[in-house]
């Protein structure tokens, strides 16, 4: 019988077993080097996106729009509305117009407020109604003016602010509109999360303002990202703090009085007729029935 030379021997084998083996272990080598390649490199790209992606949102977050210096600059020194007052206010006469008088022997009712202010929409809630009442008697002179201390409670974005400036807007450019986009911030008023300047300016034409006009809401300072008007609501802000000893909104004077006063109610100014009934005693007083 032939013996068959070609059959692999034993030790063949076990050489064979042996270098497959390395083999696949070099294989298997190979793949995780790539395979932890792959990963290093996908680990890269995400951290690239994720820093592009932070970088986008943080360019595209509404930049500070309010006064950014350390201590704002005197009312005389400010852009303000053409019919503001030279005191930070807003004067309403008889007419209901922004700037308007209500002659020289008038009683003055001036309202001290922050559009972000809870206490201050409570304030116009209840009185609204008999201030413009009291407007359309004679003799009574409103001055609004408005302040912007609570910022902080619109969640970043300025909400005092950019009303304040918003209505300072409509006063300066659409003065017969004041009162209806005033009254209309406050039954609007946002819960603590601001307000987008796209919904003040449909607030703002809803009660007439007209869009020429609301879309001069965003318009800034020059060379500055703050609103037209964020430093004379800023110089209004310190003058009220400094007259009033401090700032507490809404803070209500008559003829320089503070109301409720001495021997008044202490929440006369937040019921209904209270208000009402100081002005009508003080123009009796005077002899202005």
């Amino acid at each position: 019988m032939s013996t068959n030379s070609s059959r692999p021997t034993k030790a063949d084998r076990r050489e064979s077993a042996r270098a497959e083996a390395i083999k696949l272990r070099e294989d298997a080598k190979r793949r995780e080097k790539r395979n932890r390649g792959l990963a290093i490199g996908g680990l890269a790209a995400a951290v690239v996106v994720l820093v592009v992606a932070i970088s986008l949102i943080l360019s595209s977050e509404a930049k500070p729009i309010a006064f950014q210096g350390a201590t704002p600059p005197p009312l005389s020194e400010v852009t303000k509305p053409s019919t503001a007052n030279d005191e930070g206010g807003i004067p309403v006469g008889t007419d209901r117009v922004a700037g308007s008088s209500a002659g020289e022997d008038a009683v003055v009712v001036e309202v001290v407020y922050d559009y972000q202010c809870p206490h201050c929409r409570d304030f116009e809630e209840v009185n609204s109604f008999e201030m413009d009442t009291l407007l359309q008697t004679g003799n009574v002179q409103f001055i609004y003016r408005p302040v912007a201390f609570m910022d902080y409670a619109s969640a970043g974005n300025e909400y005092s602010t950019r009303a304040a400036n918003a209505a300072a807007v409509v006063a300066d450019m659409a003065p017969d509109k004041f009162l209806q986009f005033h009254n209309a911030l406050y039954a609007n008023q946002p819960q603590g999360n601001g307000m987008k300047d796209e919904k003040m300016q449909e607030i703002a034409l809803e009660v007439g303002v007209p869009q020429e006009v609301a879309d001069h809401f965003t318009d800034l300072a020059p060379d500055s990202n703050e609103r037209v008007y964020s430093r004379w609501i800023a110089a209004a802000t310190a003058y009220a703090s400094e007259q009033l000893g401090g700032l507490s909104t809404p803070t209500v004077l008559i003829n320089g009085e503070k109301f409720p006063g001495p021997g008044d109610d202490p929440t006369a100014h937040m019921q209904v007729g209270g208000l009402s009934a100081k002005v009508l005693a003080v123009k009796a007083e005077l002899g202005l029935d």
